[in-house]
């Protein structure tokens, strides 16, 4: 049975996240570069954005985390992601995987399944990834799932028990497990999905927050608190937008205010119990 995460905990990483101020090399993809950045200093984080594989392998070992997204994947990314990955786990730096479109096209899934061999400290993904990464059928509208994350929560502790690893599967609840303990987030927002990039933004923001963590309980703790803060500053954005009779555009700009100034008092008010 999944636990639903307290403000609480959600809190205290937050916390973490704003004194630490983590440096956060992000290889995603080119669609959401420049968004990515802006959530994470939205979050105070601090992002760091490249693709070159003469430079991935040297940043991810110095930066507090990494974050493997391939999106618009090419053979020369592919290179830097494997340096970058193996680097990181030499330097025992936390990095997540976010397999986007895994299942769909042959290469990035071929991709994905070498990555795991550099222990990913967290797989995020939407619920028709992680059933094909964990090598279950599964369909998808290119980067978007065709299933909900309650259907993919099996597969889910699946994977991360073969991979030894956290697994995030986010929908309309967020499930974060290790194989055998289970988080949940409720919050979120529609206007989510309306906004390219927010899951890869999210990823991101994981990445952040795990590097602040210490064991693995803390991985699944600061995995989830990442999913809790992204969700409530997107319920606040939403409000903010749909009182407006505004749409997603604006709601793009009220998320990165929302992340700039979320508080425990907005986390404590709207987290659901």
């Amino acid at each position: 049975m999944a636990q639903l995460l307290s403000s609480q905990t959600a809190f205290a990483y937050w916390q973490r996240v704003r004194a630490a101020v983590p440096l956060t090399l992000c290889l995603t993809n080119n669609v959401v570069t420049n968004w990515t950045a802006n959530v994470l200093l939205a979050a105070h984080a601090s992002p760091a954005m490249l693709d070159d594989e003469s430079e991935s392998e040297v940043l991810a070992s110095v930066a507090s985390a990494l974050l493997i997204n391939v999106g618009t994947l090419n053979a020369m990314h592919a290179q830097a992601m494997l340096k970058a990955t193996a680097s990181a786990r030499r330097s025992g730096k936390p990095w997540v995987l976010d397999p986007v479109a895994a299942g769909l096209l042959p290469f990035r899934t071929t991709l994905c399944h070498r990555l795991l061999g550099d222990a990913p400290t967290v797989i995020r993904g939407n619920p028709s990834e992680i059933l094909a990464l964990a090598g279950e059928a599964a369909q998808s509208r290119g980067a978007d799932s065709a299933h909900d994350s309650d259907e993919a929560l099996p597969a889910a502790k699946h994977l991360a028990t073969e991979a030894k690893t956290v697994v995030v599967v986010t929908g309309a609840t967020d499930y974060i497990t290790d194989g055998e303990r289970t988080l949940r987030v409720d919050n979120g927002h529609p206007l989510l999905q309306r906004v390219t990039g927010t899951g890869c933004a999210l990823s991101a923001l994981v990445a952040a927050y795990v590097s602040t963590a210490v064991d693995k309980k803390e991985v699944m703790e600061a995995a989830a608190s990442a999913c809790a803060v992204f969700a409530v500053a997107g319920e606040m954005a939403a409000e903010k937008a749909l009182d407006r009779n505004e749409g997603p555009g604006s709601f793009a700009v009220y998320l990165l205010d929302a992340l700039a100034v979320l508080d425990g008092v907005a986390l404590e008010r709207r987290m659901r119990s």
